[in-house]
């Protein structure tokens, strides 16, 4: 089977291709959960071997109450941008660190994924709501979501392009993290693909 038919499946297991705006595309709980893991190995490696975590200014002082999972759900809710955003966003969210050098903790990961969603449905969707209307969903002020915003593109040097090939990488990626196994292979069952 070719990359384009796995890619096809891969971006229907991930709900990239739905249209449904009752459903939440599976992308988000998949997302959610490759943070969440991230963030543990993190802060596991930070309170084990006594180094300090780079503060930047998308550190919170406090972890929020709500978590990573129902943040993106809540993002995804009311900016109703497009699913495929929020591939993008764990892109440049994963560019971000590296071209900083600082890791993902659960006192960063928020305003990250507020700022980062916001850029993508920007730079990705035909229409966009404002950096106000985000500032409301994210729970930070315009003001400071401006800063972020321009802090983010800024350590990205406004690169924010992604090649199909990138995109498809990204998202075979998740999958695979995802425990997608054995949904592709279940698709492709389904589809009659083998």
């Amino acid at each position: 089977m070719g990359t384009v038919a796995l890619d096809a499946m891969v971006f229907i297991a991930l709900g990239l291709l739905e249209e449904s705006a009752t459903r939440t595309p599976r992308v988000l709980s998949v997302v959610s959960s490759v943070f969440e893991r991230s963030i543990r190995k993190n802060e596991k490696l930070i309170r084990g071997s006594k180094m300090k975590d780079v503060i930047t200014m998308f550190h919170g002082s406090e972890v929020p109450a709500l978590s990573i999972r129902r943040y993106i759900e809540r993002i995804f809710k009311y900016s109703s941008c497009s699913p495929s955003c929020f591939v993008v966003a764990y892109i440049y969210i994963e560019r971000f660190l590296q071209r900083r050098g600082i890791c993902l903790t659960s006192l960063n990961i928020h305003r990250l994924l507020i700022t980062s969603i916001m850029v993508a449905a920007k730079f990705m969707d035909d229409e966009c709501y404002s950096n106000a209307y985000y500032a409301k969903i994210g729970g930070v002020s315009i003001s400071e979501l401006n800063k972020l915003e321009i802090e983010f593109l800024l350590s990205l040097d406004f690169k924010l392009h992604v090649t199909i090939d990138m995109f498809g990488k990204y998202c075979r990626q998740l999958e695979d993290e995802g425990v997608g196994e054995n949904q592709i292979s279940r698709l492709m069952r389904m589809s009659s693909i083998r």
